[in-house]
Formats: C-alpha cells, sequence, structure tokens
C-alpha cells in the first residue's frame, strides 16, 4: 500500500472514531417547546384597538392591539373579510363581525361575529349570523352593542339597509330589523332596548325593540340637515344620550336620544366667516371626540376644504368647549384621520396618521399639546377604540 493511500485511510478512520464519539450528543432527544396562550399586561384605559381594513390583502383583515402609553405592539387579531369590530361593555370580550369563504375570496360565503379574550385575544367561540353584514370600511357604527350589554347590532347591505340583532346572553343571531334610507346603529347610552340610526332624508330615526330582538317601535326626528347642500358625517360620540355629529362644512349638531323620538338641537360653526372663506373645514373617518368630562369636542380640519375634501387629513386638530360654543385651542393635525380621547381626569388624544399609518399622541388635559408618535402600525387603518 502506498504511502499516500496509508494516510487517507487513517484520516478517515480517524474523522469516523470522532463522528462516532460524539454520536450521542449529536443525535440526543430534543427538547419540545409547550405551547400555551398568554396574557397580556393588565389594561389600561390607554390600550387601543385600531382596525386595518387591509385593502391589498382584504380576506386578511387585522386588528392591532397598541400600548398607548407606552406605545408598544401588544399583539394581533384576524378580522377576516373586512371585519368590523367592538369591545364588550366590561371591555372584557371583543366582537369582531365579519365573513369568510370557504376558497377564501370565493364560494360559499359564512358570515360570524368572532368572540376574543381581549386579556389574552384568544378566540373564544363564534355566532353564525345572516350573510347580510355590510363588508365597509370600517365605522364604529356597523357594529354596537347596547347599553345594558344584551345586544350586539350589525350594520346590514344587500344593499338594502338592515340591522342584525345578536343575542350576546343566548350566544345567537336573534332579529333582523329593516332600515329602508337610513345607515349605521347609534345605540342609545341609557336604554339598551333603543338605538338610532342616521336617515338620507336628513332625520334621525329611533327604533326600539322587543325582548326577541325585533323592532317594538319606531320614531323620527323633523328634517335637521340637508343631505344634497350639507350632509353629516356618520361618526358620532355622546355625552349621556346627548350625540354629536358636525356637517361637512363644519356645523356640529347634538342630538338628544333620550327619548323615544330624536330630538336635534339648532348648529353652531366650528369656524369663523374668515376661517370659513379659507375652506377651514373638518375631514376624515373617525374625525370628531368627545371628553365627556370638561364637555370638549375634539375635530380634525383642513383648510381649501371643497365639493369632496370630506375625507382629507387634517392639518390641525381643533378643541372646543361644547357649552361655550367656543375653540380653545389648535393642535398640529398630524394627517390624523381618526382620533379618539381617554375618559380618565388625565386624558390623551391618539390619532391616526392617514398619509403613513404612523400613531400620533396628546396631552388633551388643561394644556393641550402634543407628546410622541409611533411608526407605521397598519396598512388602512381608519378607525379605533380605546379599552
Amino acid at each position: 500500500m502506498s504511502r499516500f493511500i496509508r494516510v487517507v485511510v487513517f484520516v478517515f478512520a480517524a474523522a469516523s472514531a470522532v463522528v462516532c464519539g460524539l454520536a450521542p450528543v449529536a443525535f440526543a432527544e430534543p427538547r419540545y417547546e409547550t405551547l400555551s396562550v398568554g396574557r397580556l399586561p393588565e389594561p389600561t384605559p390607554h390600550r387601543l384597538y385600531i382596525s386595518d381594513f387591509s385593502t391589498n390583502h382584504i380576506v386578511d383583515g387585522k386588528l392591532h392591539v397598541i400600548d398607548g402609553d407606552e406605545l408598544k405592539y401588544l399583539g394581533l387579531i384576524s378580522t377576516g373579510y373586512a371585519g368590523n369590530a367592538a369591545l364588550s361593555l366590561d371591555r372584557k370580550e371583543l366582537y369582531v363581525a365579519t365573513t369568510y369563504y370557504t376558497r377564501l375570496s370565493r364560494g360559499e360565503r359564512i358570515d360570524v361575529v368572532d368572540i376574543h379574550d381581549t386579556q389574552t385575544l384568544e378566540h373564544k367561540g363564534e355566532i353564525i349570523i345572516p350573510t347580510r353584514r355590510a363588508q365597509a370600511l370600517p365605522y364604529k357604527g356597523l357594529v354596537r352593542p347596547s347599553s345594558d350589554g344584551r345586544w350586539l347590532f350589525v350594520q346590514n347591505a344587500t344593499p338594502a339597509s338592515s340591522v342584525t340583532v345578536v343575542d350576546l346572553k343566548a350566544r345567537k343571531f336573534a332579529a333582523e330589523i329593516s332600515t329602508p334610507g337610513c345607515w349605521i346603529v347609534i345605540p342609545s347610552e341609557t336604554d339598551g332596548s333603543r338605538f338610532s340610526t342616521l336617515c338620507g332624508d336628513g332625520a334621525l330615526q329611533t327604533i326600539v325593540v322587543d325582548d326577541n330582538g325585533n323592532a317594538k317601535s319606531r320614531a323620527r326626528s323633523a328634517r335637521f340637515f340637508h343631505p344634497d347642500e350639507d350632509p353629516v358625517f356618520v361618526h358620532t360620540d355622546p355625552i349621556g344620550d346627548r350625540h354629536y355629529f358636525v356637517s361637512y362644512k363644519g356645523l356640529v349638531y347634538a342630538a338628544d336620544l333620550s327619548g323615544e323620538t330624536p330630538q336635534v338641537d339648532a348648529p353652531w360653526s366650528i369656524a369663523s366667516a374668515a376661517e370659513a372663506r379659507k375652506g377651514w373645514r373638518p375631514g376624515g373617518y373617525q374625525l370628531l371626540a368627545v371628553h365627556r368630562k370638561t364637555g370638549r369636542l375634539f375635530v380634525g380640519v383642513h383648510a381649501g376644504g371643497e365639493e369632496g375634501s370630506h375625507k382629507n387629513p387634517a392639518r390641525e386638530i381643533w378643541i372646543f368647549d361644547i357649552e361655550k360654543k367656543k375653540r380653545i385651542a389648535r393642535l398640529p393635525g398630524h394627517n390624523a384621520i381618526a382620533i379618539a380621547v381617554s375618559q380618565i381626569d388625565q386624558p390623551k388624544l391618539f390619532a391616526i396618521d392617514g398619509m403613513d399609518m404612523g400613531l400620533a399622541v396628546f396631552d388633551a388635559g388643561d394644556k393641550p399639546r402634543f407628546l410622541k408618535r409611533m411608526g407605521s402600525i397598519g396598512e388602512a387603518t381608519t378607525v379605533m377604540e380605546l379599552h
């Protein structure tokens, strides 16, 4: 045997011995991780639930859960095909009215209300509902619980307008109420059997439901806005059962929904005559918020407003004393298309930037001011709810 061959054989044998010697270590029994469901930190009044329409892959909508104090990302909930979400009154559950198709974007359609635990974000169950819910850009009024927690109202569009009534106590579909010519659900803050809806002729309609969820009575307000000249935005925020609307041209309406027939006060303008001439108008989606204890109204506004600019992001956020009907502060707008204010004594105002989907945070107390920002948190976020 040549010297070269003897060397090769020796090296091969030595390598084999090393490998064999290490074999018990290399192929030891692997350790498997034990799977479990974690719990989020205890919620604060500044935990945010932000709906993301995910326009470019609409079958895969999301809801982002954000710590609004630390600006940390906490978790994610799937909202399916154009899903719309709402928190329960006790904030222990989150309801998502959504759609699933057997072939992802086609096939048999199934509409459900998914139920999630807000402490773990775990899916707890579902309630099957008729396949008529509105597959629409998220607005708060598309899915809302009643003020006693008994019912969940879900806006439908076929395209005929109706409202699905879900019995949250029995965890089942209860009834469907026809609402022709009217859109969005505005639950009474004081009576769980009553909700109102905004109608295309410029009126509000209030509907009282019976113990089975069917319509027991209906009553309409007088027409309070002209839908062709100055329509109102469908988003509203209340103090008790006084619900505040704003029109495209900047008129503020207070609607008393405490009785069976809605009553609406005469409006007042957010802009002076000079500001109106410069086209200062409201704009966005969730474009106003109310701090109930102080009676302050926050509105996102832009200059140069005209026909079709009602979705423009905010150049500024104006703050008003509702009782005095007077502006008391102006904040930088951060391109806000959605705003929400916490209801604590030291409130914060949160604004979604419609340009880069960032999140701006403001001190909304006695001396309103900008605090900080969080980078992009979604793709098409238009509405948020505070814990």
